[in-house]
């Protein structure tokens, strides 16, 4: 039977034929065993999580058109308005906020920054500058807004391009908050602080220097209670705007980010309120 089947494959192979191949001998494998239920649920919800997770939540046109104010920048949108109050200061001496000189309101620059956190730090970035002025004999309102993290260069260019050389800054708490976290900002932009030099009335001092003691506590919504009558309805708590610019970096709504606008918006006039109530008051006194 051998010598047969030497034969045959001689005979195959003066033809060309090739032998066939032999068939593969595939042995059964063993079926796995049922996973029990919890542990295929939470492989199901896994594998769920991991499939959201590769495709991030497209914004639509609309939600993206509903950011405030217009785009002037990849990743940077303006805000700007302007109203009839709070009034022009005159020109003020101001030995209140313990700045030698006399001050033209043309020189002088609010603003308030919106931020990620208050631990400062460069781990703390400002999402929104508020700035406010006195324009053509109007209060001017621009808010800086980025909505998304490759924005923040841009925002920092402009808001260094709106201040003169003389200016004199004015905030509440900025000296020891939004200047430096700024500051922090421009160095790890490699820039230079436009910041650097600059004369700045910090309104919380003398705030706390006249009234510390006759009021619960020296905040900003408490002074412009107090010396304003502004009673804000409906505001949104600035510890809120954080989860609000987050939220909409992942793909939420921007409608949160309006309010955070809006309540940046009115510490810009309450700071203008409050510093034409100190320039006033004091020249005033200064002229009896």
């Amino acid at each position: 039977m051998s010598a047969l089947a030497d034969k045959l494959r001689g005979l195959r192979r003066q033809a060309g034929v090739s032998p066939p191949a032999p068939a593969p001998v595939t042995t059964p494998s063993k079926p796995r065993p049922a996973l029990p239920d919890n542990i295929a649920q939470l492989l199901g919800v896994r594998q769920r999580a991991h499939s959201a997770a590769a495709t991030p939540r497209r914004r639509t046109n609309n939600e993206s058109s509903s950011l405030p104010g217009q785009t002037i920048a990849p990743g940077l949108q303006l805000c700007e308005t302007s109203s009839a109050w709070p009034p022009e200061p005159p020109a003020f001496h101001a030995a209140f906020a313990r700045v030698d000189e006399v001050i033209a309101a043309e020189r002088l620059v609010l603003f308030d920054t919106e931020t990620t956190g208050l631990a400062g730090g460069t781990g703390t970035r400002a999402f929104m500058i508020g700035v406010g002025d006195w324009h053509e004999g109007r209060f001017r309102e621009r808010q800086l807004l980025i909505s998304t993290l490759g924005g923040e260069a841009a925002m920092l260019d402009c808001f260094a391009s709106w201040l003169r050389p003389d200016a004199v800054l004015v905030s509440y708490n900025g000296k020891s908050y939004d200047s430096p976290l700024l500051k922090t900002r421009f160095r790890l932009h490699q820039r230079m602080c436009p910041l650097e030099g600059l004369a700045h009335i910090d309104l919380l001092h003398p705030v706390r220097r006249r009234w510390r003691g006759a009021w619960e506590n020296c905040r900003l919504a408490t002074a412009e209670r107090k010396l304003l009558q502004v009673v804000r309805d409906d505001d949104l708590p600035g510890s809120e705007a954080p989860a609000a610019w987050l939220g909409y970096l992942r793909g939420g709504s921007a409608q949160a980010l309006h309010r955070v606008a809006s309540h940046n918006s009115q510490d810009l006039r309450s700071l203008g309120g409050i510093l034409h109530r100190f320039a006033t008051q004091d020249e005033a006194n200064t002229q009896a």
